[in-house]
């Protein structure tokens, strides 16, 4: 087990020191990069404790305090502090260190990012920079003077508004910035670089200009317009939905190719993962241009959900995640459809998150307990939060939630809260008890409903009676959305019902007959359901349904029961009502966009979460062969559908894309069975974007097609030089349904342009592997599981986050089959005998073999 030690939640205590201002200088070199920091500082405690600031790979120079000096007798340094003696209740400390970007491949702190310096300082990377208070409820304004050679790295950028430029002696020039906002150091950004820059401007609702820039590689800057766009769309829904504006001169975002998240919402410098800023039509897919847009979305709506109002400590990360990721959810469904868009961030939670919630590293949304703070940025936090978030947005409605939002940073703006005080501030403004619904904060896992329900003829009353199974954990407060579609009636009841207790029942009277249930409208809580419901039923719902998510929902359902019989008896006929239902769906005159959903499969991983000792192999085979019987059934429908919406025009309306989306849907399906490889062929030779030609390589890929290998040739010959074009050709490489993987594997680690220091090529191929090959990368004799492992081992010393996020698939195998559990902890457990594990990597590993 770990010798590390844990923080925990039931432990904060504020800081025996403030810091007022930062005064930074950085002195840019690849090897000896020399950084000034002089803090104000003031005791907030009455003893004479010592000073203890965070650090960790830095060479200390000097130590100064009110411009005096220190002995080595005044200080002492560790590997990951250094404690100053002071008896002084206000003083001046100046800290000079030396730190070593170029050899800093764990992206924390200062790096090289290809030419560019480049920071990240969430959650603690800061102390990687200088000796400092590196927590979330130290706030300071941060003044930052960047010196770099002028030729090699004309533009330095830091947080803030520019207040001064020169040129200094031999080559060398100045850029220095201020931050008039009181922040946390892990907002702390520097950018160095040669950059190509879009330039534009916003006025906002109160009539202030902002300069907008977009820094770019060279030559990158035709790919950098829809960011654009979508940062200026993002600012006026802010200022229309929650009447936010942005509050600095400038708004700049840095696009790198070298970065361990997404983006990164420092102040008024986001630092982004170029994979979410830069698109044209002949590099980017339509999922592209969406993510790219919501990610735009995410980091500048933290300017207040998370900037101006921070965490008091990282246990309330989701304070700010959360909330965030719901309010870029309500900005994507405001731009696109709302019901696709509200389906697909379902698909996450379900697929995804689910699965981390039964898996060894279940948390609240709220931890009470770190270990190493990276392994808490979680789908648990940042998509289950969100779901929090948008019951609280149910529960009180639009105007009341408003109201609340208003209220939390009329009190709290500027400073360090807690999710209990955003909680109280929406309660209070609202008037709504939300004391029981706190809990959804402190409880982990996945609550499942049991429901039950009667129908009285003579009286014509309905009973729903909804249980929580939650075990001995109190009762959570649930909003259950439901419709009740009475047959022969096309006035369907909608309401929203509220579970507060461990058991409730209601009574809905004036029915001729027994209505039909959808439960769980606009997937109003993150919750599971045991409900028996006929194959009659389900159909009925998703032809009958007003809401668009149930009729979505019931047609998941129905596979599903479908695909898990399969599993268990291979032979199983399916019934004629069961292809009906998905003939409808082909035949409906409803959006091609939603129809693409109603159509595509539930995930492997949404299936393997709710089946007990799963047979990966069995199920993917079911998957399999439920898919190949409804395409075999319905050739000629998909086909036309196929045909008809080939479109010999690139477009990137919301129209286009559905039909793209829907025709490519249909294209999984016809390639299922022989016959139909030709449209394969046809699609990727005459494909005018790069969505269609990923779906026809995807689908060779699946399918064994024979011309496969000869169109990656061609798509590596074309896009060898696009590092983003080349991550999705890993990305399928990864995918090959064959059992030649790898040895595939084993060559791609060794191909040119594969690097375990670039993490966006990491995720493309192994990561890729381990997440969209199942049926190799559970292979039986165990050669999927060694392969991750083994790169594992390399990441571990290189890059701890990557590493810790690529070994979830691993560690998430309860859910398996008892020879298949044996078999992963059996190379878990050697994996641990590793010596030097880094903190990332040992608490998981702790958690799955204790679990």
């Amino acid at each position: 087990m770990s010798d590390f030690t844990p923080r925990y939640l039931a432990d904060y205590s504020e800081a025996n020191f403030s810091i007022s201002t930062v005064e930074l200088t950085f002195e840019l070199d690849e090897y000896k990069t020399r950084v000034i920091n002089r803090m104000h500082m003031t005791r907030t405690v009455a003893d004479n404790s010592a000073l203890i600031l965070d650090g960790e790979h830095l060479t200390l120079l000097s130590v100064l305090i009110n411009g005096q000096a220190l002995s080595l007798d005044d200080y002492q340094v560790s590997e990951t502090s250094l404690t100053i003696n002071t008896e002084y209740t206000e003083f001046d400390l100046e800290i000079i260190t030396e730190i070593n970007p170029l050899e800093n491949t764990a992206l924390e702190g200062l790096f090289k990012s290809g030419d560019a310096y480049c920071t990240q300082c969430e959650a603690e990377g800061f102390r990687r920079i200088s000796y400092y208070l590196d927590r979330p409820d130290v706030m300071a304004t941060f003044t930052t003077k960047v010196i770099a050679d002028k030729k090699q790295f004309p533009y330095l950028l830091s947080n803030g508004n520019k207040i001064a430029t020169g040129d200094l002696a031999d080559g060398m020039h100045f850029v220095q910035w201020h931050d008039p906002f009181p922040k946390p150091s892990y907002l702390f950004a520097l950018v160095a670089g040669d950059f190509d820059v879009l330039r534009d401007e916003y006025r906002t609702q109160s009539g202030r200009d902002v300069a907008l820039e977009i820094f770019v590689d060279t030559g990158n800057i035709n790919k950098a317009h829809h960011a654009m766009a979508s940062l200026k769309h993002s600012m006026a829904w802010d200022e229309k939905t929650f009447g936010l504006e942005y509050d600095l001169d400038i708004y700049m975002i840095v696009a790198v190719d070298f970065f361990n998240m997404g983006a990164m919402e420092n102040k008024g410098l986001n630092v982004f993962n170029s994979k979410f800023v830069l698109a044209d039509e002949a590099i980017a897919t339509d999922t592209d241009y969406f993510n790219i847009e919501a990610v735009i979305a995410h980091e500048y709506f933290h300017n207040w959900t998370g900037n101006r109002v921070t965490c008091r400590d990282w246990f309330q990360l989701s304070l700010k995640e959360g909330l965030t990721v719901f309010r870029d959810q309500q900005f994507s469904a405001d731009m696109h459809s709302a019901a696709v868009t509200r389906i697909q961030n379902v698909r996450v939670l379900r697929s995804l998150q689910f699965a981390e919630d039964a898996g060894p590293m279940a948390h609240p949304i709220r931890p009470e307990k770190v270990l190493e703070m990276n392994n808490f940025y979680t789908l648990t936090v940042y998509e289950k939060g969100a779901e929090v978030i948008r019951m609280i947005h149910t529960l009180l409605g639009v105007d009341k939630f408003r109201k609340g939002l208003d209220l939390y940073f009329a009190r709290f703006d500027g400073m360090a809260v807690t999710c209990d005080d955003f909680i109280n501030a929406m309660a209070d403004a609202s008037g709504v008890d939300l004391s029981q619904f706190k809990r959804w904060y402190t409880q982990a896992g996945t609550p499942q409903l049991n429901i039950q329900e009667n129908f009285d003829e003579q009286r014509g009353e309905y009973q729903l009676t909804i249980e929580q199974g939650n075990g001995d954990k109190p009762a959570l407060h649930i909003p259950v959305g439901i419709e009740l579609i009475a047959v022969g009636d096309d006035n369907n009841h909608a309401q929203l019902l509220q579970l507060t207790e461990d058991k409730q029942t209601w009574t809905f009277s004036d029915y001729h007959q027994k209505p039909v249930l959808a439960l769980l409208t606009g997937f109003s809580a993150p919750v599971k359901t045991k409900f028996a419901q006929s194959d009659q039923a389900l159909q009925f719902i998703m032809t009958n349904a007003n809401d668009e998510f149930c009729r979505w929902d019931a047609g998941q359902k129905l596979l599903s029961t479908y695909i898990i019989q399969v599993m268990q008896e291979p032979n199983l006929s399916l019934p004629d009502n069961f292809f009906q239902a998905f003939r409808t769906i082909l035949t409906a005159d409803i959006s091609a966009a939603f129809k693409a959903e109603q159509l595509t499969m539930p995930s492997f991983n949404e299936l393997a979460d709710s089946i007990e000792e799963v047979d990966p192999i069995a199920l993917l085979d079911a998957i399999d062969s439920v898919k190949q019987r409804i395409a075999q059934e319905l050739a000629p429908l998909f086909l036309m559908l196929y045909q008809q919406n080939v479109q010999s025009i690139y477009a990137n309306d919301g129209q286009a894309i559905g039909k793209r989306v829907l025709k490519n849907v249909c294209l999984s399906y016809l390639t299922t069975f022989s016959g139909q490889e030709n449209l394969v062929t046809e699609q990727y030779q005459n494909a005018n974007n790069m969505t269609d030609t990923l779906a026809a390589l995807n689908c060779a890929a699946r399918h064994h097609h024979d011309n496969f290998n000869e169109m990656m040739a061609d798509f590596e010959v074309k896009w060898s030089d696009n590092t983003l074009v080349m991550d999705k050709w890993f990305t399928i490489q990864a995918s090959v349904n064959d059992a030649s993987i790898y040895q595939n594997l084993a060559q791609l680690i060794n191909h040119p342009l594969f690097s375990l220091k670039n993490p966006n090529r990491a995720r493309a191929l192994i990561g890729a592997f381990a997440a969209n090959n199942p049926r190799y990368f559970h292979c039986a004799s165990g050669r999927g599981y060694q392969f991750l492992i083994e790169q594992l081992e390399q990441l571990n010393t290189i890059n701890p986050q990557v590493a810790s996020r690529l070994i979830t698939p691993l560690i998430q195998f309860k859910s398996l089959d008892k020879a298949r559990q044996t078999l992963i902890k059996g190379k878990l457990e050697q994996f641990t005998q590793q010596v030097n594990l880094s903190k990332d990597l040992q608490e998981k590993l702790d958690a799955a073999l204790a679990d």
